[in-house]
Formats: structure tokens, sequence, C-alpha cells
């Protein structure tokens, strides 16, 4: 056979395979793109559920996932693992469930259930302004500001002094309380629970006798700063004045009597005998 022939017959059979080969990964890609994905069915809630609530059957549905199941969903198989359970963070219809945003097995629901181990949930009075601002609501971090006259002092000293008692506090929840007047009347509160430590606890149980107001605060922003006090007067003079301190007094010191001495000679002795004033036992 003629040597070039056999040159060209190679090259197209080299080209034939390489085309040939184009053509199937075109083709696979196309039929894998259409190629049905196996779906999960995974629980999920049939319309918004608030924190607080537990979670009954008519509260649930299901859901199919393709691909990757979310880490701590409830498959559709343990849906009674959600049954009963306090909901600790708001849901929305059609939101899958999963095991963080639930309260523990047997823990029920209510506030209760979202205050994690060695923390508190207190209770807050605030006033009207802050509720209508719209920004006290659960989730949201904000500081504790205290407003009042320091014991020890007066108005006339130094005025009101306002103060950061605590930073970084997450918000519970926020609602409203019927309290009674001093009359014996029955009104609206606006109440503000939130999460702190014990010792944080017992701060807020003393600043309760004075004006308390939360300040919003970026979630993101985690750093508790160093704040010192600010009086109404500096208001003025651009000056904080620090409460006077107690002055010690000191004790009198006591004072010896006088005394007062007398020689006796006895014969060819002599000795000197000494005799408190009369002063001295008045």
């Amino acid at each position: 056979m003629n040597r070039r022939l056999l040159t060209i017959l190679l090259v197209a059979l080299v080209i034939g395979f390489v085309c040939a080969f184009l053509v199937y990964q075109m083709v696979n890609s196309r039929l894998a793109a259409v190629r049905p994905v196996a779906a999960t069915g995974i629980v999920a809630v049939k319309s918004d559920i608030k924190l607080g609530s537990v979670l009954v059957a008519s509260d649930l549905t299901t859901v199919q996932i393709a691909g990757g199941v979310p880490s701590g969903a409830i498959l559709v198989k343990d849906m009674s693992r959600a049954i009963g359970r306090g909901v600790i963070s708001d849901l929305y219809a059609g939101e899958p469930i999963i095991e963080n945003r639930l309260a523990a097995i047997g823990s029920g629901g209510g506030l209760a259930a979202t205050i994690p181990p060695g923390m508190r949930a207190c209770a807050v009075k605030v006033d009207d302004v802050v509720n209508v601002s719209g920004f006290v609501t659960p989730g949201m971090r904000v500081d504790v500001l205290i407003s009042g006259t320091p014991p020890g002092t007066t108005n006339f000293e130094q005025g009101q002094v306002s103060k950061t008692l605590l930073q970084n506090i997450q918000v519970l929840s926020a609602g409203t309380e019927m309290q009674k007047d001093p009359e014996g009347k029955a009104k609206p509160v606006q109440v503000v629970n939130l999460l702190v430590t014990p010792e944080g606890a017992e701060k807020l149980s003393l600043a309760t006798n004075y004006s308390i107001r939360l300040v919003l605060r970026n979630p993101l922003d985690t750093k508790v700063d160093v704040v010192a006090s600010t009086d109404t007067k500096s208001l003025f003079t651009g000056i904080n004045t620090e409460p006077p301190k107690a002055q010690r007094v000191a004790a009198p010191k006591s004072v010896e009597p006088p005394a007062f001495s007398i020689e006796v000679i006895n014969g060819t002795k002599t000795s000197e005998e000494k005799f408190a004033s009369p002063e001295g036992h008045k």
C-alpha cells in the first residue's frame, strides 16, 4: 500500500476518534443536566411560628430538598422529634426546622426554654418611646443606661447622673403587661426581658429605683467599652464633676491631764511623789 495513503488514513482515524469523544462529552453533560437528582424529605413549618411557641403536629409540613441536606435538619421519618418542643427563634412559613432553633426535648415552651445555662432573664420596664421606636425586638443587642441622683448626693451638687450599667445585652422578648397604678387601676406597661448573667440581674434589680433606658447597638459590635458617667452640669460646662468623696474625720487625740510632783524628805532620805492634777478628775 502506498505509504502516503496509509498516513492519510491514520490521521483521519485519529481525528474521527477525537471528534467522537467530544460529541460523547457534550451529550453526556446535557443528559446529566436533565437527569433527576434524588431529593430528601425534611420537616418544615406551615406558617410563621413565634419564639416561645410549642410545636404541634398541625404546625408541621414536609418539603423536598435536592442534593445535600442542611446540617441539623429533621427528616420526615423523625417528625415526632419536633412535636412538643419549644421554639427558641422565630420560624417562617416553609422554613425547614433545624435542631438548634428548637429547645431541648422535654424543656417545654415559653421564655424559660430560650435561656441558656448559667444565664438569667430579667424583666425591665421601659417607656412608650422605646416601644414605639420598634427596635426592641427579640435578638437585638442593647446597652442599659440608668439616670438618677447617686446616693449621698443632692441635685444641687452635680445634678442628675447618667451611667452605662450593662453593655451588649441580648433582648429575649418585648411586650406589654398590666400593672396597677397608685390609684389601683390597671394600666399597660412596656416590659422587655433581657438575657443577663446572675451578677447583671442583681444590678438590674437595684437599678429599678432609677430611670432605665435601652440604647440600640450593632449586633456585630461586641466590644465592651469603658464609659465614664455623665452628670447634668457637664452638659453645660463640658467638665465631668465626680461626686464629692466622704472626708474622714480624725478621732480626737487623748490629752493626758497635767501632773505635779512633791519632794518628800524623811530624815536623810529624799523621795519624789507624783500626783495627777485635780483638773484631770473633772
